[in-house]
């Protein structure tokens, strides 16, 4: 069966090639018996996979369970997937088939297959290797045919060094790896994505589509969605719901965009070259440490004007303004961070607002301040090395950026001293 069909029937959205590649080994091994352990983050949509392989396997009329291994305790999680007789242990009132037992002839899909106590990974290696188990309480052994297919967003070397999950059991279960990217690995489906969902959920809630200006579709595009499709969808949905105009451009999205999503690694984009865009990174972030600020003079500017302008600053407010109009790092980094940024043909327009505040009071100091956007990074990077007594690590996590890509600046700017 081809990509593309795959991708019609289970409703699968986008043309990575780390996406096909991952539905190609799907395919291929879907009419097989091999076990089959999906890796990835959380949100990347690994539940899709096992369905894909078992409808297109000769076990396909056969039974298709999913359990997901972290949400059953650890007490009763045998009983869960092998069963157990009458009297086995205290409320095992009758007895009860498992997972295994109920899926004989078909599919079992373990989500979080890493969090199983070490007990039970026995009891899985056994039936992975011989097709038999025994039910909790039972002497009597019991024959299955069920193939399985395992996922998990734990990385297995780590959980295999700290004694964790076994090694024996990680092989028989990782005989066909396939990995889903993560969604910050598939940047060119992100568009592609968002009018699905909004074409989805206008469709549920009876509202106009959502549509992206051009400054909110790049500001979509490097965000690194650390929830991958999970936060995306979400995000759409609430957008979907609260906001009245139907055009979303950068100021708006930014107000769904937790933070954290700016402060990964350079991200790498471009058609026929490679990109850095640790600047624009640097641009948000700034950004985004400034909003509050800009949200929080707005209600004071409101109190003077409700208060007929006997408004008197309490100590708070007092240092809300130090840090707005007197704070000379701010003061380059804005100068310097929020006039237009071109990369090739797509512009980035920023708000303006804080630009205009700051200008009616230090007018002086901006004329004399460099506006290139260079000027500004190497300040940046001068600034960090000598807070953290030049040690790179804490340096590069205080810019937003890769140590490697740190020390490429340094000797970019000629700062290693």
């Amino acid at each position: 069966m081809e990509i593309q069909t795959v991708k019609q029937r289970f409703e699968i959205i986008g043309n990575s090639p780390l996406l096909n590649r991952a539905l190609d080994i799907a395919i291929q091994v879907a009419p097989t018996n091999i076990s089959v352990l999906i890796s990835g983050e959380s949100g990347v949509g690994k539940e899709v996979i096992p369905k894909i392989i078992h409808q297109l396997s000769s076990r396909k009329h056969g039974p298709y369970i999913a359990v997901n291994c972290g949400a059953i305790p650890e007490g009763t999680i045998d009983s869960e997937l092998f069963g157990h007789e009458k009297g086995s242990f205290t409320g095992a009132h009758e007895a009860r088939k498992g997972y295994f037992e109920e899926a004989n002839g078909g599919t079992i899909f373990l989500d979080e297959v890493a969090e199983l106590p070490l007990g039970t990974q026995v009891r899985l290696l056994r039936v992975l290797e011989t097709g038999e188990f025994i039910r909790v309480g039972s002497s009597k052994v019991i024959k299955t045919n069920v193939r399985v297919v395992a996922a998990t967003n734990v990385d297995f070397s780590t959980a295999l060094q700290a004694g964790k999950f076994r090694e024996d059991l990680y092989y028989r279960l990782s005989q066909v790896p396939i990995k889903m990217p993560a969604l910050r690995e598939r940047r060119e489906d992100l568009i592609m994505l968002f009018r699905k969902f909004t074409t989805d959920f206008s469709e549920k809630y009876r509202m106009p589509v959502l549509s992206l200006t051009d400054d909110a579709s790049q500001l979509l595009v490097n965000y690194s969605w650390p929830g991958n499709v999970r936060q995306l969808k979400n995000i759409t949905e609430q957008m979907s719901v609260l906001e009245e105009k139907r055009v979303i451009d950068a100021d708006v999205l930014l107000r769904y965009l937790p933070s954290e999503g700016f402060n990964s690694k350079p991200m790498v984009m471009g058609k026929g070259g490679q990109q850095d865009f640790t600047e624009r990174e640097i641009l948000y972030k700034v950004l985004f440490e400034m909003k509050n600020d800009l949200n929080d003079l707005k209600k004071l500017v409101l109190g003077m004007i409700q208060s007929g302008g006997n408004f008197v600053p309490n100590q708070e407010n007092e240092a809300l303004f130090e840090k707005v109009f007197n704070d000379e790092e701010i003061e380059q980094e804005t100068a310097s961070s929020f006039p237009t940024v071109s990369n090739n043909s797509s512009m980035i327009h920023l708000p303006q607002s804080r630009i205009e505040t700051q200008t009616a009071h230090t007018s002086h100091e901006e004329v004399e301040e460099s506006l290139s956007l260079s000027d500004s990074e190497k300040d940046l990077i001068k600034k960090a090395l000598s807070k953290h007594k030049n040690k790179r690590k804490y340096a590069a996590e205080e810019l937003g950026i890769s140590e490697r890509t740190l020390y490429r600046k340094i000797k970019e700017y000629n700062l290693g001293k």
